[in-house]
């Protein structure tokens, strides 16, 4: 499994009356296929997997598996009580995802050796692991090493941001492992520290934007790998310093605001689930602001209903 460029992390839509829209869930990702996403992430943090059941977790899955077609990977969250997990491994497989992305367990603490036990049960349902640091989940360079020695385990994800820790936890796996093993910026709004992950080596990272601006995420993208500084600092400047600011005013804007931008550029996934909380109007008319503003600046067409 090979990844790279931009990795997106679709949204899961819900119908009004609170049902998981499959069919909106597939034009969603149909649509951000046209942008040529590295990998699709489905039913992961920015798909509210924490409010997902088992059965709309294995439907959102089926969906992204039919709808991508074979023409870039797909990984499936699966985590929290490990019941739940092994059952969403098991329905990723069966549905034909190509990997997972194992979120922390909740509540239950554990020493390190508890922690592997969970995470080489999941590993033994099949498919490629990533594991997921947040959290509770704070790895030292030599735990960090010994799971990426459980059969299965093939890459990192960090969303803590300790870039001190990550790269002790970067040089020792691939010392001990190899280069094969995968590491990904997973932090939300990852492209403001893109540039600080890249100089530890670690190139890879998700793009919540990519969501609701596909067209900026992927110029971003293109600026970065071809060196073009200017592109680059204007929309960390312009755009993702101030939608990073704008989603530290809540908890849990990480998923609300971009739930919320996809809908201002008109595609009905409507309303993000308890305990998140929707944007306030005011947050909503300076969130559109900060889109059309990304949209200009690489030259997009403006289309972000009631935007400025």
């Amino acid at each position: 499994m090979k990844l790279n460029g931009v990795l997106f992390f679709p949204l899961t839509p819900f119908t009004p009356d609170g049902q998981v829209a499959t069919d909106v869930l597939a034009t969603h990702i149909a649509g951000g296929l046209e942008h040529g996403p590295g990998g699709v992430f489905v039913a992961c943090g920015t798909g509210e997997f924490h409010s997902l059941s088992t059965a709309e977790h294995a439907a959102a899955v089926r969906t992204a598996v039919a709808t991508t077609a074979g023409r870039v990977p797909v990984l499936a969250g699966a985590g929290g009580p490990l019941g739940a997990a092994l059952e969403q491994a098991a329905n990723a497989r069966e549905a034909g995802a190509d990997g997972l992305l194992l979120m922390p367990p909740y509540v239950a603490k554990s020493p390190t050796e508890g922690f592997a036990a969970y995470v080489r049960a999941v590993a033994e349902q099949g498919l490629p692991v990533v594991l997921y640091q947040r959290d509770g989940v704070v790895l030292d360079p030599a735990t960090a090493v010994d799971l990426a020695r459980i059969p299965g385990v093939v890459g990192l994800k960090d969303g803590n941001g300790d870039i001190d820790r990550m790269h002790r936890v970067v040089l020792a796996i691939r010392r001990e492992i190899g280069e094969g093993f995968a590491f990904f910026n997973g932090l939300p709004t990852a492209e403001l520290t893109v540039p600080a992950y890249r100089g530890i080596g670690v190139d890879l990272y998700s793009s919540a934007a990519f969501c609701f601006a596909p067209e900026v995420a992927t110029a971003f993208h293109r600026a970065l790998t071809g060196g073009d500084q200017d592109v680059v600092g204007r929309l960390l400047s312009e755009f993702y310093g101030p939608l990073v600011e704008l989603r530290s005013r809540v908890p849990g804007y990480a998923v609300s605001l971009v739930k919320a931008g996809a809908r201002l550029r008109g595609l009905e996934v409507g309303p993000v689930r308890a305990p998140l909380v929707e944007p306030s109007a005011e947050d909503l008319k300076e969130l559109a602001r900060i889109i059309d503003t990304g949209l200009a600046l690489v030259g997009a067409e403006a289309r972000v209903e009631g935007g400025v």
